[in-house]
């Protein structure tokens, strides 16, 4: 049987505390983790010599519009439902340029 993740990478997400991101793929996170910021919004991934695993299930990757980056509990992030494709191509073209 096959698990389904609840997030795909280019889904838009919002925190609990509003802040909109956009759900990136393990390349792109391998990419971008060392030129980033981590955020540590409220909510991010956090146990102590546990190392990163991104199943997009329970930890996904995302990247925010204040220009950083966090791996998220999947219990803490819900798909955006407003209609945000200016802040999803402002996003992307924000990813293009790191």
């Amino acid at each position: 049987m096959e698990k389904k993740a609840l997030f795909e990478p280019g889904d838009l997400v919002k925190t609990f505390t509003s802040d909109i991101g956009l759900v990136i793929s393990g390349a792109t996170f391998d990419r971008i983790k060392r030129k980033v910021k981590q955020g540590r919004k409220p909510g991010h991934f956090f146990a102590p010599g546990c190392c990163e695993n991104i199943d997009y299930r329970v930890q996904v990757p995302v990247f925010f519009e204040d220009g950083t980056y966090d791996i998220m509990k999947s219990m803490n992030i819900k798909k955006a439902t407003e209609d945000c494709e200016g802040k999803r191509s402002k996003l992307e073209q924000m990813l293009k340029r790191i």
